[in-house]
């Protein structure tokens, strides 16, 4: 499954040096707006202890972890829906995210310019949020455009899409973002094709300065606060030290987390909870040739968990054999877990659970 979130913000406000950090990939960072114009992309691992706790019992030849798509989008200034510092190109690429990391300044740092000469960061997010709004707006009119005519010859499924792009409208004209608002199932699915960017779920990561690591101070509060008022996941975290920790060999960065009093890289919060953003969950193969970690969406079915891996495995699913990594962890091996009479045989109803190891019975 290929799942992708965008990184948005103002200029300058570090969101290509936590690109950098997480994807190690070199994204260009530089001190004047719009040092990046296309998007960067990478491809980050998702952070589980369980894979190294499966391999202590079964040995493989690779393990593979999940992975998220991050996407580091040009940074977004005021009027950019109306094409200001090349914005409509920026705002396109967002469309094709499936959630939205929102960057937002809250460090004082004297020789990084900003944007709007002065750091204040629910103004940089209103600003941001205005202009997503904005472009989605643009959209909504021009839908309605689309479906109106057939409304009028009285076509109730166009209808019915007129209706809900006009109460879009109405939420974004109020400046709202379309999140916040409790869609039934059947309204939700007519605006998933318009790919409209305040529908998708958003993270504000507050990018602190090194005295505020753990994002207690005055300017990353206030963003916590309108994260939790909003039901957005919310992470704070300092872009130039996590850019320092992934330039270390592996075996120091556990040395100097300990030096500056942390448990772990905050970029493993960031993309655990982007994961969990989107509804993710984690299911596990575990044998010979890998050991490895699938991407499934909660509620997920064992066929559908099964489709990940080859489309024609949900089609010709038969059965599934699953154990916890609780029950590996407690009894060792899958020949103990067998005898023990934890080894599960699950048909097609079964709901997957996080962290469920399996083998799939597949058909021809």
């Amino acid at each position: 499954m290929s799942v992708a979130c965008g990184i948005v913000g103002l200029p300058n406000v570090g969101k290509s040096t936590i690109f950098n950090a997480i994807t190690a990939a070199g994204a260009e960072s530089a001190n004047y707006p719009f040092c990046t114009i296309e998007p960067n992309i990478g491809v980050v691992d998702v952070p589980d202890e369980r894979l190294e706790q499966i391999h202590q019992y079964i040995t493989t030849d690779r393990i593979i972890p999940a992975s998220v798509k991050i996407v580091d989008i040009a940074g977004l200034v005021k009027g950019a829906a109306s094409g200001e510092g090349l914005g409509n190109k920026f705002l396109g690429n967002i469309k094709d995210c499936d959630a939205i990391l929102h960057v937002v300044r809250c460090f004082e740092k004297g020789d990084i310019i900003h944007v709007s000469g002065s750091v204040d960061p629910m103004r940089d997010v209103e600003i941001i949020e205005l202009e997503l709004a904005l472009a989605d707006l643009d959209t909504v009119n021009r839908n309605i455009e689309r479906v109106s005519k057939k409304a009028r010859a009285q076509d109730k499924e166009a209808i019915f899409q007129r209706d809900i792009f006009e109460k879009a409208k109405l939420v974004l004209e109020a400046g709202k973002q379309l999140r916040s608002v409790d869609w039934k199932k059947e309204e939700h699915e007519a605006l998933k094709p318009l790919f409209l960017i305040t529908l998708k779920p958003v993270m504000f990561v507050a990018n602190v300065g090194d005295d505020d690591l753990e994002g207690n101070g005055a300017l990353p509060t206030r963003v916590r606060e309108y994260a939790k008022k909003n039901h957005a996941e919310f992470v704070a975290l300092c872009g130039d030290i996590e850019g320092e920790i992934m330039r270390l060999p592996p075996e120091d960065r556990a040395t100097f987390l300990a030096d500056m009093g942390l448990k772990e890289p905050g970029l493993n919060r960031l993309v655990r909870k982007a994961y969990d953003l989107l509804g993710l969950q984690t299911y596990f193969t575990a044998g010979k040739i890998e050991i490895r970690a699938w991407t499934i969406h909660k509620g997920d079915t064992a066929p559908v968990a099964a489709g990940v891996i080859h489309t024609d495995f949900e089609k010709h699913f038969i059965r599934a054999e699953i154990y916890s990594v609780a029950d590996l962890l407690q009894h060792k091996s899958e020949a103990a877990i067998r005898a023990a009479g934890k080894l599960r045989a699950e048909g097609r109803e079964y709901v997957m659970r996080d962290g469920d190891i399996c083998h799939f019975l597949i058909g021809k």
